[in-house]
């Protein structure tokens, strides 16, 4: 499995996209960074160029449509074509019971979760058209399939990734583009630990009872691994993948099954 490619991955500065960002590179793609974080973005351009393949870190703000079109410019010129994107930037959102939430952080979740693919989408796809080519993977959560408690804007918005993932595979197969997404359950790592901080509190519960709950979800009894996500993602942009499209693909531990 060889991709060679130029991919564009949003927040792939830490985390599940920085392991993106890697594990492409292994598979022989060029990579473009596209987070907030220079500090970050620099430690995986270097992880990156490690695997001898070249990288870009671009600052990126996924909300706003400038930024995103700055940045797939800049991906233009530093590498003329655009094969792979994958949008893994998002945020957790508030952990309150609706009725609780202040519409500023339900405007802050639902902007970087699901305003941030279309930007990215909007501008990428007539590039992948012209080409005749192109991978979308869209970074969900098995929470758009299930719900999780006191946990509105980021359910809604992982839900509204899937469909947005199902129609805009519709629209764009005849060219070539595939457009999955990845539901992954609960990645051990700063994020996720975090958010067990957060339940903790709201629900009086230590963190330990927590992270034990969330872990006895799955039938192995774990959380996932960010490689996990990233061999998931390489796979769906390969050439081995070119029938695969509209799919919401969980890597969940078992987590999940439908």
């Amino acid at each position: 499995m060889v991709l060679d490619s130029t991919a564009i991955v949003t927040g792939g500065g830490r985390g599940i996209g920085q392991a993106i960002c890697v594990r492409l590179a292994q598979k022989g793609a060029d990579v473009v960074i596209a987070d907030l974080d220079s500090a970050e973005m620099s430690e995986t351009k270097r992880l990156v160029e490690n695997e001898g393949q070249r990288a870009l870190a671009v600052e990126t703000d996924v909300t706003e449509l400038e930024s995103v079109q700055d940045t797939v410019d800049t991906a233009l010129d530093e590498f003329d074509e655009v094969g792979i994107l994958v949008n893994n930037a998002g945020i957790a959102g508030p952990t309150d019971p609706c009725e609780e939430i202040a519409q500023e952080a339900w405007d802050a979740t639902t902007n970087v979760n699901l305003r941030g693919p279309f930007f990215m989408c909007r501008e990428v796809i007539p590039i992948m058209k012209e080409q005749g080519y192109g991978r979308v993977v869209n970074i969900a959560s098995v929470t758009g399939k299930k719900p999780l408690l006191n946990r509105t804007p980021y359910a809604a918005t992982k839900m509204g990734l899937i469909g947005f993932t199902r129609t805009l595979a519709l629209e764009v197969g005849e060219h070539d583009i595939n457009v999955n997404a990845i539901c992954p359950g609960s990645v051990d790592g700063p994020r996720i630990r975090g958010v067990f901080e957060q339940q903790a509190e709201a629900t009086g519960q230590t963190y330990d009872t927590v992270r034990t709950e969330v872990e006895n979800q799955s039938p192995r009894n774990e959380l996932v691994d960010r490689e996990d996500i990233a061999n998931t993602t390489a796979y769906l942009c390969s050439d081995e993948a070119s029938r695969i499209t509209g799919q919401d693909i969980n890597v969940s531990a078992g987590k999940v099954m439908y």
